[in-house]
């Protein structure tokens, strides 16, 4: 990393860390994602070499290693992930502040709702829907099987919407 590209590197980040911390924060609450997100970062950086592949390739494993960082996390704390969301989007003055600030508290309200789901529906949901990830991707960081991470995200999916009623939009 010491040769790298600071401009890559830090458009990299911009781009990861948003959703990173979305995830993580369903997993060890607002109060500790971003502690868990640098651990996980610091870990990537100093095995960087380990890695080889592309972007796709290397949100997957940074998702993998901030997974186990917070994994981790949870078993010294011995307890359970609060719910909630940092401030992580990112502000920028080319677009409207506004429409900014709407989507934030809709997507807040979403994660919220994500957040009452059993642990391995929420993480299904949040790594499939949220960081975007294919089954294969998702179950290679969940240690699980593909087709098992694909029934938790569509049961999760199924319960968010009958939750959500059959009157919204």
């Amino acid at each position: 990393m010491l040769e790298g590209d600071e401009g890559a590197f830090r458009e990299v980040y911009r781009s990861v860390q948003p959703a990173l911390l979305r995830y993580l924060t369903s997993l060890v609450g607002v109060d500790d994602a971003e502690d868990v997100a640098a651990e996980g970062w610091a870990q990537a950086v100093t095995r960087l070499d380990d890695f080889s592949g592309g972007g796709d390739g290397f949100r997957a494993w940074l998702t993998t290693i901030c997974r186990n960082r917070a994994i981790d996390h949870l078993r010294r704390a011995q307890r359970r992930p609060s719910r909630g969301l940092d401030e992580t989007d990112d502000w920028t003055s080319e677009t409207d502040v506004a429409e900014q600030v709407v989507g934030h508290v809709r997507a807040q309200e979403a994660l919220d709702l994500i957040a009452t789901l059993p642990v391995d529906q929420r993480e299904a949901v949040m790594l499939r829907v949220v960081l975007g990830f294919d089954a294969a991707t998702a179950a290679r960081i969940l240690g699980k099987r593909p087709g098992a991470v694909r029934v938790a995200s569509h049961r999760g999916l199924k319960t968010l919407a009958r939750r959500l009623g059959p009157d919204t939009d």
